[in-house]
């Protein structure tokens, strides 16, 4: 059930924004379509915690897995999501390496934000 109440704003770094940029315009749209979903809805199949503070949106399009690694950000103003990078799996399974750049950006981001 959709929900009126937006939950967090997005917020896309440049490695994320080329990585949109780089896909097919069906592929792009379902993306985003998607991510504006995950604002508004609780569902684990758009947008899931991984493990230390990573979260993924995560779309299935045309048989490949797509994902967008991110973290939350709360200033005084707005809680955001800031999406790190993304990438193209064939199955479903995300590895540490992954975690771990999202992570160095995080915290990156974190040094110079906060």
């Amino acid at each position: 059930m959709w929900s009126m109440i937006k939950r967090f704003e997005i917020e896309l770094l440049k490695e994320a924004e080329e990585f949109l940029n780089q896909l097919d315009d069906r592929s792009k749209k379902k993306i985003i379509s998607n991510m504006y979903k995950a604002k508004y809805l609780v569902d684990a199949s758009l947008f899931k915690k991984l493990q230390h503070g990573i979260w993924e949106f995560r779309t299935i399009h045309l048989r490949r897995h797509y994902r967008l690694l991110a973290f939350w950000h709360q200033s005084q103003h707005s809680v955001k999501v800031i999406i790190t990078h993304g990438l193209i799996k064939k199955s479903d399974k995300l590895s540490l390496q992954e975690i771990n750049k999202s992570l160095k950006i995080k915290s990156d981001y974190l040094k110079k934000y906060s």
